[in-house]
């Protein structure tokens, strides 16, 4: 079934924007054929220039000698089942294909060219960093935030790139001085920087370009969407029926540049050594990737046009996007991700260079990051999840470092924009801040007070060991750092203004907060008081020996300091409330339904459902509110509520094809493309419709139309899987893994 979702296309593409997503372990390709080339832009998790721009590695070019593409037959098809590119060309008699694949277990790329009669080809590394450049445009501060409105311009520093012998050598080396220090300095942390992580100073990446039996063939240069390219050219030495052509990544933070190189050797050769093994062992990593989750909607009536059949489609093409950065040492970005391309073919007022994106490179909006990654934990992606919880952890010192030294007092507090090293966007901190303004707050309308998001990532990690009984012990300092920073900023927060660290009630007092970016200056901030009841509760309820009994006293103690959901009546409606009281309407977020996603404390199976069902229809501010585009949550808020109208109609509208040729380069919505909060909000939305959990009942079908006939398989908690087919309305081979938990099914289709 999985093959009839593969993306098939019988001619070339115009650009770059016509590509394909490629992949596999932290690598991603965007592959394309125009004007008989085949070409691929490369780009590998973790890299990161000196400005915090993440930068392609570079962009391949293949030239087949003679051009099977030239007027001839054509196919580009994207295999999902075993995770690579297969272009085919036919010209007369002459019949050629190109494999392109990246091994999953080794940053390698592999290219394979083989044809019924003699041919030659020719591979050629493609860089436009080649010279160093300034930015000159402020739109291209989008590329890295923190240079927008700084007193200084960026410098982007041209890659060294040579022959080695018959090989492409390229690399990039960053500079003592990066964005790292900068920020540091702005935001007057000089006295402790030498106890701040900087992940930027001497951080290396590039690769090498190697064929077998190819030779240097010198240079060529051009122009590619109003970007200026060298190209350096090997080509085969001979006439031959099969050629391959090897690309290496390596990233190494080293001091010195024989350690990356060295570093690259050695990958070249464990790669080279188990290229037989490599390919078998993607190719199985793939196949069990698909058979451990999938949602595959009216399968019997496969038609592009269907509406429910291409939602089936876009789940899985868009569930293939994140596998190829599964075990990325950073997590996949929510605005492009892998598989970003020219920015002048998304908007014409930016014709900059193929590494630009908006909303920055290593710059994390953790309100958007999350929801790439919320889908893992019913996919049974449990493997995924690191490269987005570890973000954090690798970060705590610095943002627990902040927290001393700025107000005195313990926690960690991460700030909704922030750059990898855990520190505060420097254009969100504010280049043009007062004076006497708070120096650990963020000096800007939407983001100033905003901490609640690292709830959420706490939440997260809990759930990995509810879902998959993963030991999490690496993650509860996370956990405990920032819940501390909550108990103990409130209470300095309150003692600076007074004489009560609590309220009258012994409760925290929780001012000023934010509810999300929208509702600014809040008191008792509605998704602060359900992201610190969801987090503690599921803190004190984990297994021995996580918590002495001594800390699970004390969390429970401080559960007791959080403070009461407040509601107010809209229409004549009792519903939730923003917070107890707030200043200003800064955004659309609806942080009203927190309670409901992520946080789990109203919903299908818990108490006062009609009241947050009010919220939904009747409690939000402003229209613009309730939308389905980019990350808004809407579709996953109705079916948490069993509302499957409204849940259906909002799922269309998410898994719409998005307005690129491949299916699922959603955007740019209010990001980038191709928008993966967008994918990552639809498959929660689609996952909640199906299955959702309270404790240990899992609810079948909550919100589910009973027209869409589905097969699927799905995780629960407690190392639970669900599989089963509704059919005609009916709910056919329903399996559940273990059996002990079959009693804890219940079926709510309606």
């Amino acid at each position: 079934m999985l093959d009839a979702y593969n993306v098939k296309w019988t001619t070339q593409s115009n650009n770059a924007s016509e590509s394909m997503p490629c992949g596999g372990g932290d690598i991603g390709l965007n592959v394309w054929v125009e004007k008989g080339d085949v070409l691929f832009y490369m780009s590998r998790s973790g890299a990161f220039d000196e400005n915090n721009v993440f930068p392609k590695f570079g962009r391949t070019r293949i030239k087949i000698l003679p051009n099977p593409f030239e007027g001839g037959e054509f196919l580009q098809e994207l295999k999902l089942r075993d995770g690579y590119v297969l272009i085919t060309g036919k010209k007369n008699k002459l019949h050629v294909t190109v494999k392109i694949w990246v091994d999953v277990f080794n940053p390698a790329i592999h290219v394979t060219v083989e044809s019924n009669q003699l041919i030659q080809v020719e591979s050629i590394y493609e860089s436009w960093r080649t010279e160093n450049l300034q930015w000159t445009n402020p739109s291209q501060t989008w590329a890295s935030l923190g240079f927008r409105d700084a007193p200084f311009k960026a410098t982007i520093f041209a890659d060294s790139i040579q022959f080695q012998k018959n090989d492409i050598l390229f690399y990039h080396q960053n500079r003592d001085s990066t964005l790292f220090d900068a920020t540091v300095k702005q935001q007057g942390l000089e006295a402790i920087k030498n106890e701040l992580w900087n992940p930027l100073k001497a951080l290396t990446f590039g690769g090498k370009m190697t064929g077998n039996n190819f030779v240097a063939a010198g240079t060529v240069s051009g122009i590619y969407a109003n970007t200026t390219y060298k190209g350096w050219k090997i080509r085969s030495k001979s006439s031959s029926k099969k050629h391959d052509v090897n690309i290496l990544l390596h990233i190494d933070q080293a001091a010195y540049l024989e350690t990356w190189k060295t570093g690259l050797y050695q990958i070249e050769e464990r790669a080279f050594k188990e290229y037989d093994n490599g390919s078998i062992a993607s190719k199985k990593w793939w196949n069990a990737f698909w058979d451990r989750s999938y949602i595959i909607i009216d399968s019997s009536q496969r038609d592009t046009s269907n509406t429910q059949w291409k939602i089936g489609q876009n789940y899985q093409l868009f569930r293939y996007q994140l596998g190829c950065n599964a075990y990325g040492k950073y997590p996949t970005k929510f605005n492009g991700g892998l598989f970003t391309f020219d920015p002048v073919y998304i908007d014409k007022n930016l014709p900059f260079t193929p590494d630009h994106r908006n909303w920055g490179g290593g710059t994390f909006t953790a309100q958007n990051q999350r929801l790439v990654y919320y889908p893992m934990f019913k996919s049974g992606d449990f493997d995924m999840l690191p490269s987005q919880l570890d973000f954090y952890t690798r970060a705590l010192k610095n943002a627990a470092l902040r927290t001393r030294f700025y107000w005195g007092h313990e926690g960690a507090s991460f700030t909704e924009q922030l750059e990898q090293f855990g520190l505060p966007l420097a254009t969100s901190y504010g280049w043009n801040r007062p004076l006497k303004f708070d120096k650990g707050v963020e000096y800007n309308y939407w983001l100033e007070y905003l901490w609640d998001t690292q709830l959420e990532f706490c939440f997260m990690m809990l759930d990995l060991q509810k879902y998959a009984a993963k030991d999490i012990s690496n993650y509860i300092p996370f956990i405990e750092s920032c819940l501390t920073f909550f108990e103990s900023h409130y209470e300095y927060e309150a003692l600076s203004r007074g004489r009560q660290a609590l309220d009258g009630d012994g409760k925290l007092i929780l001012y000023p907060s934010s509810g999300a970016e929208t509702y600014k200056m809040a008191y008792n901030s509605t998704s602060t008081i359900a992201g610190l009841t969801a987090v503690l509760t599921k803190l004190i309820e984990l297994p021995a020996p996580y918590l002495s009994a001594e800390k699970k006293a004390h969390w429970a103690k401080m559960l007791t300091k959080i403070p009461a959901i407040a509601f107010r009546e809209k229409e004549g409606y009792k519903t939730i409330a923003p917070a107890w009281t707030w200043a200003r309407i800064n955004n659309q977020e609806i942080p009203q339904l927190y309670p409901v996603f992520p946080f789990s404390l109203y919903g299908i199976g818990l108490p006062n459902l009609d009241i947050a069902i009010n919220t939904w229809k009747y409690g939000t501010d402003v229209p613009i509110q309730k939308n389905y585009i980019s990350w808004h949550q809407d579709a996953i808020f109705c079916a948490r509520l069993g509302l499957t109208a409204e849940a259906m109609d909002l799922t269309i509208k998410k898994f719409k094809d998005a307005e690129r040729r491949f299916p699922t380069f959603w955007g740019p919505g209010h990001d980038w493309v191709p928008d993966h909060n967008w994918g990552g909000s639809a498959m929660v939305g689609l996952q909640e419709m199906l299955m959702q959990t309270v404790d240990k009942t899992i609810y079948l079908m909550p919100a589910w139309p009973k027209h869409w006939d589905v097969k699927f398989k799905l995780h629960a908690p407690h190392n639970t899987i669900i599989e089963g087919q509704l059919k005609n309305g009916k709910l056919e081979n329903l399996l559940v893994t273990p059996k002990s938990r079959f009693n804890d099914v219940v079926i709510m289709l309606k």
